[in-house]
C-alpha cells in the first residue's frame, strides 16, 4: 500500500507567488520628555527635601550622646570621654546612614508609582531631594540634638556629662540617593518596557 504522506507537504509562502510579503512596522522609540516632567520634577525634589526634618529630629531621639567627664575648670579645657563612650561617634554616624539610605529608598519607590511621569528627569529630581533631605536632616538634627542636651549651668568639677551626638563626615549625605537611585534602577530594569509604562493603555 502506497504511502499517502508522500508528496505531501505544507503550502508556503514561497510555493504561493500571489501571497503577499509580511512587514514589520517600526515604531518609534520613546523620547525623554523635559518640558512635561520638569513641573512635577521640581515638585518632588521639594516635597522630598522636606522629609530632612523629620528625619533629623528622628535621628536626634535616636542616636547615643557621648558621656564626658569635666576634669578641668579652666575655659579652654575640653571634658574626656569616659571609656568606650567615643564609640558612640560611630553609633550616630551609622543611624544617620542608616536611616537615610531607608528613607532614599522609600523615596525611589515612591516616585516609581508616578507612572505617567517615569523617566530620568523625575529620577534625577528624586535623587536631588533626597539629598536635600540628607543636608537638611544633619542641619535639623544637630539642631534638635543640641537643644535636647543643652547644658543650662556651670559644671561642677568632676561632673559627668551628656554631650549631643554629632555627624562628623559629610560623605554620609551619599546614602539617600544612592539608595533613590537603585531602587528605580532596579524597578526600571524589571519593567523591561521601552517608555518604562507611561502609557497608560
Amino acid at each position: 500500500m502506497a504511502d499517502s504522506s508522500v508528496g505531501a507537504h505544507r503550502p508556503s509562502a514561497i510555493d504561493d507567488p500571489w501571497t503577499p510579503p509580511s512587514f514589520v512596522i517600526p515604531h518609534e522609540r520613546p523620547k525623554v520628555r523635559i518640558k512635561a516632567d520638569l513641573l512635577p520634577a521640581i515638585s518632588v525634589l521639594s516635597t522630598a527635601g522636606l522629609l530632612g526634618i523629620p528625619l533629623g529630629w528622628l535621628w536626634s531621639r535616636m542616636a547615643p550622646p557621648q558621656r564626658v567627664r569635666v576634669v578641668s575648670a579652666a575655659p579652654g579645657d575640653q571634658p574626656i570621654p569616659l571609656e568606650l563612650e567615643s564609640w558612640h561617634r560611630f553609633d550616630d554616624l551609622a543611624i544617620y546612614g542608616l536611616l537615610t539610605l531607608g528613607l532614599g529608598i522609600v523615596i525611589g519607590a515612591v516616585v516609581w508609582l508616578l507612572r505617567e511621569r517615569r523617566g530620568p528627569v523625575v529620577l534625577l529630581a528624586a535623587a536631588g531631594g533626597a539629598t536635600l533631605a540628607a543636608w537638611l536632616g544633619t542641619q535639623m538634627g544637630s539642631a534638635f540634638a543640641n537643644s535636647r542636651y543643652e547644658i543650662t549651668g556651670a559644671p561642677a568639677l568632676g561632673a559627668v556629662l551628656e554631650q549631643a551626638p554629632v555627624l562628623e563626615t559629610s560623605w554620609v549625605l551619599l546614602t539617600a540617593p544612592l539608595g533613590t537611585v537603585l531602587v528605580y534602577g532596579l524597578l526600571a530594569a524589571w519593567n523591561g518596557r521601552d517608555d518604562l509604562g507611561r502609557r497608560l493603555g
